[in-house]
């Protein structure tokens, strides 16, 4: 899979909602629920952040769940995506990027939305084919205002903002017409998987799917 065509599978997820969730889940026996509750709110893609032992068995539990488009997160090496992907992940994210990741990818016919934050790995990443990227750390990296500015010049490029991403802050981001989709974790918060109310995740996923 060549970066064009990976970006434009990863374009297509990202059209799929507003939002997609990142999620930190320990435990295993909550994929399943977790992913249904998400789904039936209204937000089918899923990204599982590769920071939990339990993430890779997470993947593979979700991705049995019907409607549901699950990813991994925080790809940082070959052999996350290798793992990723045999766990069932339909598509990658990364916080940054390099060749070698760009390589396994491709090699593991994996989409990938991959991370940038300045205008010159915004470039590089659209001089290989990607037009679909990951704008991480979002907030930490200018908010909005900068991603407005690098969509001045550059407008082939469109983004799924990540990081510091709030129920406040989101429709700013949404707004912009470089943005298709954005990133974030309030929609499954820790104490309601903890606490299994996966109708509070429901409520907090139709919210956000309604976001613009």
């Amino acid at each position: 899979m060549i970066p064009a065509a990976q970006s434009l599978a990863a374009r297509r997820i990202a059209a799929l909602a507003p939002i997609i969730p990142v999620l930190v889940v320990n435990d295993a026996a909550d994929a399943k629920p977790l992913a249904e509750a998400l789904i039936k709110g209204g937000l089918p893609a899923l990204e599982v952040t590769l920071r939990t032992p339990a993430a890779l068995e997470v993947i593979a539990e979700m991705a049995q769940v019907a409607g549901g488009v699950v990813g991994a997160g925080t790809l940082l090496t070959p052999k996350d995506v290798e793992n990723a992907k045999a766990a069932g992940a339909m598509f990658g994210v990364s916080p940054g990027v390099t060749q070698r990741l760009i390589d396994a990818c491709s090699a593991n016919e994996l989409p990938l939305l991959p991370g940038a934050a300045t205008a010159t790995e915004v470039m590089a990443l659209f001089e290989q084919g990607f037009d679909m990227l990951k704008f991480f750390p979002a907030e930490a990296s200018g908010g909005a205002s900068a991603l407005k500015a690098i969509g001045a010049p550059i407008p082939q490029v469109s983004f799924c903002p990540t990081g510091g991403v709030t129920p406040e802050n989101a429709t700013v981001y949404l707004n912009l017409p470089n943005v298709i989709c954005a990133g974030g974790s309030w929609v499954a918060p820790t104490s309601a998987i903890i606490a299994g109310d996966w109708g509070e995740i429901t409520r907090l996923a139709a919210d956000a799917a309604a976001l613009r």
